[in-house]
């Protein structure tokens, strides 16, 4: 005798909303703090009693937000494109070609992904200190870069290992050369773990504090993540204009991910389909 097991669908339903509403705590006690003014000593719960943009205005003018923003802007464009460069044609041979040489590479960008980045920082300071990498563009991209490709490269291999060899045999029939096979044909295939790697590697570099801090020592060079820092000191801290410039801060790279949402499941499971 069969025994019929009940589907309760509700479930799901119940628990999408409590981990919605989880997730959008913080951000709601961010908008409050940040809609509050100085004399508002009411609990963080709390909306505000009447709605002040001042916080906002002193961010932009004590922690130039706005200038900030746009080194985020700069660092992080170009290290994504450098990036999605890089990864997908360093992973384009590493799927097609299984070699021992190719497995003993994927499994030497694994390891690299374990090591933790802060266990290098001091020596990795020294070295862009002497080299004049220090509050440049190109000193904190090559950082950056460096520690985001494993993750790159992990991603579209997978995912062209999805792709049918008969489209490269049918290129090479046609004598196309091996990058004619990956501009032509694989790469315009790429789009969906193209999504994934923006999103993932994008928001890393945007949230980057821990390299930002040693190698932007120039107030002018300063990211997003050390103009929010700015209003956090020992002594006192002022977390009505650090809500503010968070909520500023955050706008760019939230626009990104939803223009960008519908590819980045497809691209994460076609990536996992084969890892």
């Amino acid at each position: 005798m069969m025994i019929q097991r009940r589907s309760y669908p509700w479930i799901k339903s119940v628990v999408a909303v409590l981990i919605g509403v989880i997730h959008f705590i913080p951000l709601y006690i961010t908008i409050t703090v940040a809609l509050k003014p100085k004399t508002d000593m009411s609990s963080r719960w709390f909306l505000p009693t009447s709605v002040d943009i001042g916080n906002f205005l002193y961010a932009i003018e004590k922690a130039k937000i706005f200038n900030a923003m746009k080194n985020s802007v700069v660092i992080t464009l170009f290290s994504v494109v450098i990036i999605i460069a890089v990864g997908a044609m360093a992973a384009y041979p590493i799927a097609r070609n299984r070699s021992r040489i190719n497995t003993l590479v994927q499994f030497f960008i694994l390891a690299v992904m374990m090591v933790p980045p802060l266990s290098m920082l001091v020596p990795l300071v020294t070295i862009m200190a002497r080299i004049g990498g220090i509050s440049t563009y190109w000193g904190i991209i090559s950082v950056l870069v460096t520690f985001q490709l494993p993750i790159s490269i992990f991603l579209y291999s997978n995912f062209i290992r999805t792709i049918p060899r008969e489209l490269d045999e049918a290129a090479l029939i046609d004598a196309c050369s091996p990058f004619a096979i990956f501009y032509r044909i694989i790469l315009p295939l790429l789009k969906p773990v193209t999504a994934t790697v923006i999103i993932l590697t994008g928001v890393n570099i945007w949230n980057d504090f821990q390299f930002s801090l040693f190698l932007l020592q120039a107030q002018q060079s300063r990211v997003v993540t050390l103009a929010v820092s700015t209003f956090f000191a020992q002594s006192s801290s002022n977390f009505g204009a650090a809500a503010a410039a968070a909520l500023i801060a955050v706008l760019p790279i939230s626009l990104m991910f939803l223009f960008l949402q519908r590819y980045f499941i497809q691209g994460m499971v076609d990536s996992a389909v084969k890892g």
